[in-house]
């Protein structure tokens, strides 16, 4: 029966689609889709060419095995074709490959005890190596099977490829056949450095390691960290290897070429599936990607009589991993606050099954990365999950952007507690300034707030914050006061004890410092040290709350950042009517007067460290002496350190100031600087 007119349009327009595919993939190492749409095109075309054998053309991407190779290198011809796997991708597709090899074996009964050479499926860039006496002569890409590029330039740059096998025993002319890839933990820094430089980034490790080795200059792939695996030979001559595939793997291992150590040999259907279920288990601590394992049957005998079909042998198979790339639309973007206030852009997506689970949520991580990737409401994504990892948007398909697609914008208001939104500049991350008052902050605000160098609240740990946060009992930290005794006796695991210690702890804190109480507020970068000279600075809290950016700066140990930070936080309403309700329920402290720095006073400009036991005053009575006549004094000691202010057992910053020639002084030597 003729095939349809429909069906016919069906594999031509299958057909443009997966040549297109190929030809980003191998030709532009531009990859468009993820694997998982590539063999669903390939299996549909498959399925209609096998109903309809009489369309099926010497030309179609069914029977090859890629894309054509780039003109930008010279072409080398595989003397044995690099054949590409055919794919399972279920228990019961894997259960009819083992039947198929029995039948072709003619096995009557012990196909149980078949023995398979398994390992994982690399996801990298296949590659040949050609050795002659020992000596690599050549190496090439696997292209599209038959023709591939010659990358022998780049291929010496790569480590783990001996330029000069080891031993002796090796045929002559050997050719073996591995992947390329690069680490993961390379992958990351490699992005890393070149997003700070603002160049390009790679997509996935797969394409980093496909692009890195066709480079024409191998300088740039000498700088990119990769890696390689043999996991099969292709043309030898002029000598013998072993009868079984797992032991030749062992004998190029001896030679000095690098093998994956996960290879296993396992016996029968079930050895197969218990390999494939601990690799799926080890896939996040691998520290390189995979997609799948490979099952070969181990004798070289076994083999040659089962032979090949037109693309791939009939003695493996890959079992491909549940996919960890999918596409996908972006039917929205909303904005997550964090527990420091931070906004994260999510994209809400149409579900689609990923990983092993059903993904309708993908972060974008900040808007830079947002606007980096272009990503719109409407687009249609490649969305990635590997392993528990939190699932991602890895790139638009703008091929098939819509003509109307909304562009996403960072929003002016906290989603959550309609606080302001500041963002540094330089800065990637956005945060909201409603820092004791939103809700998505609650939890960390007050854990920091009662904590020992803040208000120091005795027994009131972060189990019991985060239980009252999430019955919503404490929403802000002044409701810390408005707990009763009855009430924390009835909790679980409290009793009446531990109430009346936790009530007086917190009525205890009620008479605390300045300081401590603008450290306990928890203004983002406002530290103790910063919190004391705030305090000292301008002496009572309304003076901090009206001071300008302008005014703050002035503060020793404030420059204009911290100045901003602290001026974004007393602009909220939310966060004045907490600290008034702190002090209606009792909180206070001891005003002081106002600092007086002198503008230009006998430490201007000079910066201080000070160490040890000071003879007669504290050290903090001596940071405040010295910021009162103008200088700076800081934590540590750099060549920009003026003068280290030493009292007894001064330790190791006298040891350093004493390596980096800096002035030292004793609490005398300091009073005589004011005389001068």
């Amino acid at each position: 029966m003729a095939a349809p007119a429909e069906s016919r349009k069906r594999i031509e327009s299958l057909r443009d689609e997966i040549r297109y595919h190929n030809h980003r993939y191998h030709t532009l190492d531009d990859i468009e889709i993820p694997d998982a749409e590539y063999d669903r095109l390939m299996r549909e075309l498959q399925d209609l060419e096998r109903e309809y054998p009489e369309l099926v053309t010497p030309d179609s991407p069914t029977q090859r095995v890629g894309g054509e190779p780039s003109d930008a290198l010279q072409t080398v011809e595989h003397r044995l074709p690099m054949l590409s796997l055919d794919n399972v991708f279920s228990e019961d597709e894997l259960h009819e490959f083992h039947r198929r090899v029995a039948e072709k074996l003619e096995f009557e009964d012990g196909a149980q005890d078949l023995q398979y050479a398994a390992e994982p499926k690399l996801d990298g860039a296949a590659i040949s190596l050609l050795y002659q006496d020992g000596v690599l002569v050549r190496a090439a890409t696997r292209g599209d099977g038959t023709t591939g590029e010659d990358i022998t330039h780049n291929a010496r740059t790569i480590e783990s490829i001996p330029l000069r096998l080891l031993g002796d025993g090796y045929p002559n002319m050997l050719e073996v056949r591995g992947e390329v890839f690069m680490p993961l933990a390379g992958f990351e820094a490699y992005n890393k450095k070149a997003r700070a430089g603002g160049e390009k980034t790679f997509v996935n490790p797969r394409n980093a390691a496909a692009g890195s080795l066709r480079q024409l200059d191998p300088k740039l792939t000498a700088e990119r960290p990769l890696d390689m695996y043999v996991y099969s030979v292709g043309l030898v001559e002029g000598g013998e290897l072993p009868g079984r595939h797992s032991e030749i793997i062992e004998q190029l291992r001896s030679w000095g070429l690098k093998t994956c150590p996960e290879r296993r040999v396992v016996t029968g259907v079930e050895g197969c599936l218990g390999y494939y279920e601990s690799i799926g288990k080890k896939r996040g601590e691998l520290g390189y990607d995979i997609d799948g394992v490979v099952y070969k049957v181990d004798s070289l005998a076994m083999q040659r009589e089962l032979g090949f079909v037109a693309r791939a042998p009939r003695w493996a198979v890959a079992h491909k991993f549940p996919a960890q790339e999918e596409l996908t639309v972006v039917v929205g973007v909303e904005f997550q606050v964090g527990r420091t206030g931070a906004l994260t852009p999510v994209a809400r997506l149409e579900p689609v099954f990923v990983g092993g689970v059903t993904v309708s949520n993908a972060t974008l991580h900040n808007i830079d990365e947002l606007h980096r990737k272009d990503v719109r409401i409407g687009d249609t994504v490649i969305v990635r999950r590997a392993g528990d990892v939190i699932p991602e948007v890895v790139s638009v398909v703008k091929r098939r952007r819509p003509k109307k697609t909304r562009r996403v914008h960072l929003p002016e208001r906290c989603p959550v507690c309609d606080s302001h939104v500041t963002r540094e500049e330089g800065e990637a991350v956005a945060r909201c300034t409603g820092g004791l008052y939103c809700k998505a902050q609650r939890a960390e605000a007050l854990k920091h707030f009662v904590s020992r160098r803040a208000m120091d609240i005795e027994g009131l740990g972060a189990k019991l914050i985060e239980q009252f946060v999430e019955e919503d009992r404490i929403k802000n930290p002044a409701e810390i006061y408005e707990l009763t005794n009855e009430e924390l006796a009835e909790r679980e695991r409290m009793g009446e004890k531990s109430a009346e210690n936790l009530i007086n702890s917190i009525e205890a804190s009620k008479s605390t410092s300045l300081a401590r109480f603008l450290f306990a507020l928890g203004i983002r970068e406002v530290g103790e040290a910063t919190a004391q000279s705030l305090a000292a600075y301008f002496g009572n809290l309304p003076a901090i709350t009206r001071a300008s950016v302008d005014d703050l700066v002035k503060v020793p140990d404030v420059g204009p950042v911290v100045a901003r930070r602290i001026r974004d936080f007393f602009d909220e309403e939310h966060n004045l009517d907490v600290i008034r309700q702190l002090q209606d329920l009792g909180v206070h402290w001891q005003d002081t007067d106002p600092m007086q720095v002198a503008e230009d006073g006998p430490f201007t400009g000079k910066t201080f460290v000070i160490t040890g036991t000071l003879p007669g005053m504290t050290r903090d009575e001596a940071k405040a002496l010295i910021q009162k006549e103008g200088g700076k004094v800081t934590g540590s000691v750099s060549k920009k350190t003026s003068y280290l202010l030493a009292g007894e057992k001064a330790g190791s910053k006298l040891s350093k100031a004493q390596q980096l020639e800096v002035e030292i002084l004793d609490l005398d030597a300091l009073l005589a600087l004011l005389q001068h």
